[in-house]
């Protein structure tokens, strides 16, 4: 009897971040596709962070995943993709300080995101934020839909 190798799931995410105010009200929407399935998720933060809202986007697509599989992140934000291929090599290596000696901003998130992502493969892409790019507008429309929806809340 022959035994099969498990072999790890292809998962793209799709991630967007977007703040009305900076600070202010901020939302994030994702969509995750494996095979012919597609999820899409979304969320707000009453007070928060472009900036933030990137990185929850993020977060929250790669704690959907229930195994190890292999991650291609697809992001408009560069803060994301050069924090995660460049820069975060630095910050460990200098206990979480950037290279002016100040503690990296958004340290919990970044932390998050570096233990979430060490259960996968993970792949960084960058793409130009509204140019066009069909999965990349989906997640800003998510993402502004969550800010208007956090406001409503708020306003009673």
């Amino acid at each position: 009897m022959q035994v099969k190798k498990n072999k790890k799931s292809y998962v793209e995410i799709f991630t967007d971040g977007a703040c009305s105010g900076n600070p202010g009200v901020g939302g994030y929407g994702v969509i995750l596709r494996s095979d012919k399935q597609e999820k899409e998720l979304s969320g707000c933060d009453p007070l928060t962070t472009n900036n933030r809202m990137e990185l929850e986007a993020v977060i929250r697509g790669l704690e959907a995943l229930k195994k190890p599989c292999m991650v291609k992140v697809v992001t408009d934000s560069n803060y994301v993709v050069q924090g995660m291929t460049s820069w975060i090599f630095g910050w460990l290596k200098n206990n979480w300080r950037n290279t002016q000696k100040r503690e990296v901003l958004n340290r919990d998130l970044w932390e998050k995101l570096l233990r979430l992502s060490r259960s996968h493969e993970v792949e960084w892409k960058w793409v130009r934020g509204h140019k066009g790019h069909p999965e990349n507008e989906r997640c800003d429309e998510l993402a502004r839909r969550a800010i208007k929806e956090c406001k409503r809340k708020m306003s009673g």
